[in-house]
């Protein structure tokens, strides 16, 4: 093995010395499609190297070997860990990896003896540099479903297939199919294979499904996942609801949905999911149908100095995260959440707590929501169910927490209220808003509701009944 460790190394100083890092910038068009052909083959081959290595630490980890597990040996819980600290790779490289290793390694029977991988046609492909890495995962893994209860000359001549499509020598030879063609192909032979029918693979969701949240990242936590099909169709309808512009105004006239209809949304429609999906959560930790915490509703304890606050620098922090949040973040949630003042000495003690202020109460948010009706900004329709309290006039400015103060906003008019060009005010606890100078050049204040009794009496002003 040493010997092989030593050409290893010889070979990375070949490549180090054989050009610059920056040498793409010098070739033609042609030469560089052609290096990057010859380099990911290269890639292909170390890949293959990476994943054998790895089932190896995933098969002399096994859960069976107990504290002679090597994993254990070497003072990491997992085979997943373990290969992370070697690599230095993410913890699902690491798993992928180890799946496709166990997929493509020799088996042993029970006797001893030396059986063939389980998907012996990916192993040999992956092993000659033939087959990426992530063409030999997506067939593994989506052959798998199906491999405990199909015919194995089924799955053998299926994995045939795939190999041949993702290399070149398939129906649509000598044009390879990339990773995400593959995958399209892989899924219909794997419902192919499975002959039981829709229960089987139900009983498999349910024990794949789940959500996750990654590490933050560019001041944003990746949510990742897979829904039950039902669950997503009732998400899809959610959306569909709140983001069709037919939605709402049922008590308009037709100069009013014509106005609503110039308003432009900036939004993306993912932002727009987003959004739907932060108000769907404060509504739900709003509803009292969940359970408490330390006999509360669910509530986000968000820590800021008071001087980072008044200087506009510096960072808060919000419990179960662990990267701060922003200071407009954090000035988003005192308005809707409240203020409770905490004061420490130099050595850490509380000296002086404070009651919690600046929460508008059950009784006010429905006399509010009668007057309001849902979001003000026009052209929203987000019900006012799902939409927060602003205080018109910050409290800092010496603004109550009062109705004649308070107007319904969503999550995302809330949190760009003092950059998005939107203006509120308060006149006589009449809400007004005035739109954007981009969207009305003469930026005049008007008068606005969404409650649908209000638009009825409005209405009626409008089209004074016949004598």
């Amino acid at each position: 093995m040493n010997e092989i460790r030593d050409l290893l190394e010889q070979l990375c100083s070949t490549l180090v010395d054989a050009g610059r890092f920056d040498d793409a910038v010098r070739c033609s068009d042609d030469e560089l499609l052609t290096m990057t052909g010859v380099i990911e083959r290269l890639g292909r081959l170390v890949d293959a190297r990476r994943v054998a290595y790895a089932g190896e630490i995933g098969e002399r980890s096994r859960v069976e070997l107990g504290s002679e597990r090597l994993s254990s040996r070497k003072g990491c819980r997992s085979a997943t860990e373990l290969v992370e600290r070697v690599t230095q790779v993410s913890g699902a490289e690491a798993r992928r990896r180890l799946a496709l290793g166990a997929a493509t390694r020799p088996r042993q029977g029970f006797t001893g003896e030396v059986l063939e991988p389980r998907f012996p046609h990916v192993a040999a492909a992956l092993a000659a540099g033939d087959l990426g890495v992530d063409a030999a995962s997506t067939t593994a893994r989506e052959l798998e479903r199906g491999r405990s209860v199909a015919d194995p000359a089924a799955v053998d001549a299926a994995e045939r297939a795939l190999v041949a499509e993702a290399t070149g020598r398939g129906d649509g030879a000598p044009v390879r199919c990339t990773a995400d063609e593959l995958l399209v192909q892989a899924r219909a032979w794997a419902t192919f294979l499975d002959q039981d029918g829709p229960e089987p693979d139900d009983e498999r969701a349910m024990r794949r499904r789940g959500v996750r949240l990654g590490r933050q990242r560019d001041g944003l936590v990746p949510l990742t996942g897979e829904l039950m099909p039902e669950v997503a169709a009732k998400l899809v309808r959610l959306f569909d609801a709140h983001l069709s512009p037919r939605s709402g105004g049922g008590f308009l006239t037709d100069a009013q949905r014509a106005e609503l209809a110039v308003q432009a949304e900036t939004r993306t429609g993912e932002q727009q999911r987003h959004d739907v999906l932060a108000a769907v959560i404060d509504t739900a930790a709003r509803s009292g149908e969940h359970p408490s915490i330390g006999g509360a509703a669910p509530t986000v304890l968000v820590s800021v100095r008071a001087r980072d606050l008044e200087a506009g620098r510096g960072a808060a922090h919000a419990d179960g995260l662990d990267v701060p949040i922003s200071l407009r973040a954090a000035r988003h949630m005192m308005c809707t959440g409240g203020v409770q003042t905490v004061v420490l000495d130099d050595a850490g003690r509380i000296m002086q707590l404070g009651s919690p202020e600046r929460c508008f109460t059950p009784h006010q948010r429905r006399a509010i929501t009668l007057r309001d009706g849902g979001c003000l900004i026009p052209g929203c329709t987000v019900p006012a169910a799902w939409c927060e309290i602003h205080h018109v006039v910050p409290d800092a400015e010496g603004g109550p927490t009062h109705p004649d103060n308070g107007a319904l906003l969503c999550w995302f008019h809330h949190r760009t209220i003092d950059t998005s060009g939107w203006g509120i005010r308060m006149i006589r606890g009449v809400p007004h808003v005035r739109p954007p100078a981009w969207l009305d050049p003469g930026g005049g204040w008007r008068v606005v509701t969404k409650s649908p009794t209000r638009l009825a009496d409005r209405h009626d002003v409008a089209t004074p009944r016949a004598a």
